[in-house]
């Protein structure tokens, strides 16, 4: 009898790097993923950490976009945190692998506690996240591992919000993609700890309703919230991708912000 497959390696940016995910269980990383990564658009040497990083495929696919990202992925499970620290070990990362650590830590932790764990007051330029989404109400899952990956707690974006600010230096950028239903939370987390948020919802098709947004924020800003031009992914009935979105998800563009006074202020930034 053949042995089950447990795991899969799976590449993103057209190959460029590989992770190792658990097969049939748990939460892969795909498009959400390389679109969140795409917010970090900053080409100076930068220090960024992935919050609830699962298997690292945000924090790799920054790390392999630019070349002088210096990231952290901070993981809960720790089944996640040894497929992510395996993932390292593959030969298709060997370039970025001595610039990315990984830690396991839950992100809810305060004072010291958190920063016991790794997650350092004013320290990161960057904060990335893509946190969990269901509403309790939603369907329950028997998949242990998918459910603690997208179980929304309650005050989960104030908790991961309180902890980017404290780890972020003055006028970094938090960013993160997210369900649109959860705009409100989102903007009351942000309270006076994060402003100039810029958000952009993301349309599967033309007409259809949006399923997802991208926010980002700079901590510490007094400028107002922005709604930017709506993502489109697919070309009319079909599955292709728009060009900018294909550009986008497999790292030749980072989707920048566009207020030119923070550190993503290219729009769309090549790499």
């Amino acid at each position: 009898m053949a042995a089950t497959v447990s795991e899969t390696v799976d590449a993103f940016h057209r190959g460029r790097f590989q992770i190792l995910q658990p097969k049939g269980r748990g939460h892969r990383a795909g498009m959400d993923a390389m679109l969140l990564a795409s917010l970090v658009a900053d080409d100076a040497p930068c220090r960024v950490a992935d919050l609830g990083a699962g298997a690292g495929a945000a924090g790799m696919a920054v790390a392999s976009r630019l070349s002088k990202a210096d990231v952290t992925l901070f993981e809960f499970s720790p089944e996640m945190v040894d497929f992510a620290q395996r993932s390292l070990l593959l030969s298709a990362n060997a370039i970025f692998a001595n610039r990315i650590r990984v830690q396991q830590a839950d992100v809810t932790l305060r004072a010291n506690a958190r920063r016991e764990a790794g997650l350092l007051d004013n320290h990161f330029h960057h904060v990335i996240m893509n946190p969990p989404y269901n509403d309790a109400g939603d369907r329950k899952t028997p998949d242990a591992l998918k459910a603690a990956a997208h179980a929304m707690t309650d005050d989960l974006f104030e908790n991961w919000l309180r902890t980017a600010a404290a780890i972020m230096v003055p006028g970094g950028q938090l960013s993160l993609i997210t369900r649109p239903q959860s705009i409100a939370d989102i903007i009351t987390a942000c309270g006076r700890r994060f402003g100039g948020l810029e958000i952009t919802l993301i349309h599967p098709r033309a007409g259809e309703d949006a399923v997802r947004m991208l926010v980002t924020a700079i901590k510490g800003s007094r400028a107002r919230l922005t709604f930017r031009a709506p993502l489109t992914m697919h070309v009319d009935e079909s599955h292709a991708f728009l060009s900018v979105v294909d550009d986008l998800s497999n790292g030749r563009v980072g989707y920048g912000r566009n207020d030119a006074s923070t550190p993503g202020k290219r729009q769309l930034a090549s790499s």
